[in-house]
């Protein structure tokens, strides 16, 4: 029996990373834009979910400018609430389980410690609101639910990934300026989306116990500038003339949006439910890496 994976997002990070992801067999798994599936059109949306004859539906698409969205409120309420609320009536009338990707900017970043999936949510963003509205929204509408929260997402394409913004900005600048006081775990989306797939198929082959709300990031932490590091060790390793790093706190280069400045996730949970145990941050980061040079671009691929 063939089972339908729908992925609600087509161009960004993630998305682009399930849509080449390896499905097990049996899958088929189809990513939609928003020129097929625009979740600022709710009522639509809801619909052509229940129509889409899909046995899993992933939410990969959301507003994700986390600075903007101090100005775009608005859009951004719409795209990751009421958008995630449309895909959850839709799943829910179709039968189908909602995988709904969300964030630690749920989370204010006081904790000393990192953040399970019991503790209290106060986002201090409009983005990080947007999207803990969204968490509720798919709670309220679909028991057959689970809330992804990730970080620091990086992939080998747009321009929102701060891997490919370092190594843009390291070629063109002698020097880089980087944060030293945000705490996080930076995350390849291809692990994500491999998690996001693992997921899937044990939800499709009877799981039970696999609903609720998980944490997945890679292993281990660090900061920006400890990433911006990494990221350069790396390019100078392989002969690459890179700039000189200094790392700032966060108040010499403030932004509209407040970050949360610890941010790191324990995923512990996932792996005692699910047996998806992620891998070290640092061996992530350089498989992408790789990836890039090898295709030779650090601007966005077509």
């Amino acid at each position: 029996m063939a089972h339908h994976i729908l992925v609600a997002g087509r161009s960004g990070q993630i998305a682009r990373e399930l849509a080449r992801a390896a499905l097990p067999g049996g899958f088929t798994l189809e990513c939609r834009g928003r020129e097929s599936l625009d979740l600022m059109d709710p009522a639509r949306t809801a619909r052509l979910v229940a129509e889409s004859g899909a046995d899993i539906v992933i939410n990969a698409a959301a507003y994700t400018a986390v600075d903007k969205a101090e100005s775009e409120s608005d859009l951004a309420f719409r795209l990751n609430r009421d958008g995630a609320a449309a895909l959850a009536e839709g799943a829910a009338a179709r039968g189908a389980a909602l995988l709904h990707i969300s964030t630690d900017y749920v989370f204010d970043g006081t904790k000393p410690t990192p953040y399970d999936e019991e503790d209290p949510v106060n986002p201090i963003s409009v983005y990080g609101a947007s999207k803990e509205a969204g968490e509720r929204a798919v709670r309220e509408r679909i028991d057959r639910h689970v809330i992804l929260r990730t970080a620091w997402v990086y992939s080998p394409f747009g321009e929102g990934s701060f891997v490919r913004t370092m190594m843009r900005l390291g070629a063109e600048r002698p020097e880089l300026r980087i944060i030293d006081d945000q705490h996080g775990s930076p995350t390849a989306a291809t692990d994500v989306a491999q998690a996001l797939v693992a997921v899937a198929a044990a939800l499709i082959a009877g799981k039970a116990d696999g609903y609720g709300t998980f944490h997945f990031c890679n292993a281990g932490s660090t900061t920006r500038f400890g990433q911006a590091e990494a990221i350069f060790a790396w390019l100078a390793r392989r002969g690459r003339t890179v700039p000189r790093v200094t790392p700032i706190p966060s108040s010499a280069y403030p932004m509209p949006a407040r970050r949360p400045a610890n941010s790191v996730l324990d995923c512990g949970r996932i792996g005692r439910v699910y047996g998806i145990l992620p891998r070290d941050w640092h061996e992530a980061l350089e498989e992408c890496m790789a990836e890039i040079v090898a295709a030779g671009a650090t601007k966005d691929r077509s």
